[in-house]
C-alpha cells in the first residue's frame, strides 16, 4: 500500500519503533504503565507539527473493543490522546469512533491480512459525528506498523463528517 493508498491527510510519529520506543510501548501498554503517557506525548506533540495547531482540531483515540477493553481495563492510545489533548489544549473525543466489530490482534499478519482484519471494524455513531463534523482531527495510536487499523479509522472519522484526518502515533516501525 503506497502512501497515497492511505484515507488520512498526514502522518507523523514521534519515534521509531526501535528498543527505547518498544520498551516505553510495552510499559504502557501490557504493563499499565500509564504513567508514561504523558511524556509519550510530550514527544508526539513535537512530532505533530501544525496539525495541532488549528483551534477547531479535536483529538480521537483509535478504539479498542469493548470486550479487549473490559480484560485490558484501558485503552493505551487513548491515554496517549488524552495526555496529548491535555498538552495541546484541543478537545479530547474518546466516544467518537467506536471499534463496532472484535477483529483478531493484528501481530503477526501481513498488510493485506491487516487490511481485511479491520475492514468495516469502526464507525462514527450518528449521535457523535456532531463532535467532529467539519473539523480536522488529530487520530492517535501507540504504534504505525503498515497502517491498516489507522486507515480504517481514518475512513471512519470522513464518513463521519472530519474535514481532515491527521495520524499520529508515538512510533513507526522501520
Amino acid at each position: 500500500m503506497s502512501a497515497t493508498d492511505f484515507a488520512f491527510d498526514t502522518f507523523n510519529a514521534a519515534l521509531v519503533y526501535d528498543d527505547v520506543a518498544q520498551t516505553l510501548v510495552r510499559g504502557l501498554k501490557f504493563f499499565d504503565r500509564t504513567d508514561l503517557a504523558p511524556h509519550m506525548a510530550a514527544w508526539m506533540e513535537r512530532a505533530a507539527g501544525d496539525v495541532l495547531a488549528d483551534p477547531r482540531a479535536v483529538v480521537v483515540p483509535v478504539p479498542l473493543h469493548r470486550g479487549r477493553l473490559f480484560r485490558r481495563r484501558f485503552n493505551q492510545s487513548a491515554e496517549l490522546a488524552r495526555a496529548l489533548a491535555k498538552r495541546a489544549g484541543r478537545g479530547f473525543e474518546a466516544e467518537t469512533l467506536l471499534r463496532i466489530r472484535a477483529t483478531p490482534p493484528q501481530v503477526g499478519l501481513g498488510a493485506g491480512q491487516r487490511r481485511a482484519n479491520v475492514r468495516g471494524a469502526f464507525a462514527v455513531p450518528d449521535a457523535r459525528s456532531i463532535a467532529i463534523a467539519g473539523r480536522p482531527v488529530v487520530l492517535v495510536d501507540d504504534v504505525f506498523t503498515t497502517g491498516a487499523t489507522l486507515d480504517a479509522c481514518a475512513r471512519a472519522l470522513q464518513r463521519g463528517g472530519a474535514v481532515a484526518v491527521h495520524a499520529l502515533t508515538f512510533a513507526r516501525v522501520a
